[in-house]
């Protein structure tokens, strides 16, 4: 709809997801940020949704194994969206934070999936 604010995000739904996650990969971060949670990401086609996922155990996983599973957890109808999903090891993050100012920007203002579980 045309001048329709976009909705925010089920937080119970964003804590389902996490814990969907979890019990595939133990995480150590996971922040959601994108255009549909209050963020500004560079670019005209920014996410509605766009996902930071961080676990020792995606070291070995390609890629986009990692992704696709990660991305197939996500629940696009009650989320009002798909995401785009980044799947990081520590130490990946460490080299995409300082090259990916999305990456940034999710991580320094998105919403803490982990912490929704507590």
């Amino acid at each position: 709809m045309v001048g329709v604010a976009p909705t925010q995000p089920d937080l119970r739904e964003l804590a389902r997801y996490a814990r969907r996650v979890q019990d595939r990969w133990p995480l150590e971060c996971a922040v959601l940020g994108g255009t549909r949670v209050g963020g500004t990401l560079p670019g005209p086609d920014a996410p509605a949704y766009l996902l930071v996922l961080v676990s020792p155990l995606f070291d070995g996983v390609p890629w986009l194994e990692r992704v696709h599973q990660a991305t197939a957890l996500w629940d696009a109808t009650a989320m009002g969206g798909a995401a785009e999903v980044h799947c990081y090891t520590p130490v990946e993050l460490e080299r995409r934070r300082t090259t990916l100012r999305s990456i940034q920007q999710v991580l320094a203002g998105g919403v803490d999936l982990l912490a929704l579980r507590r």
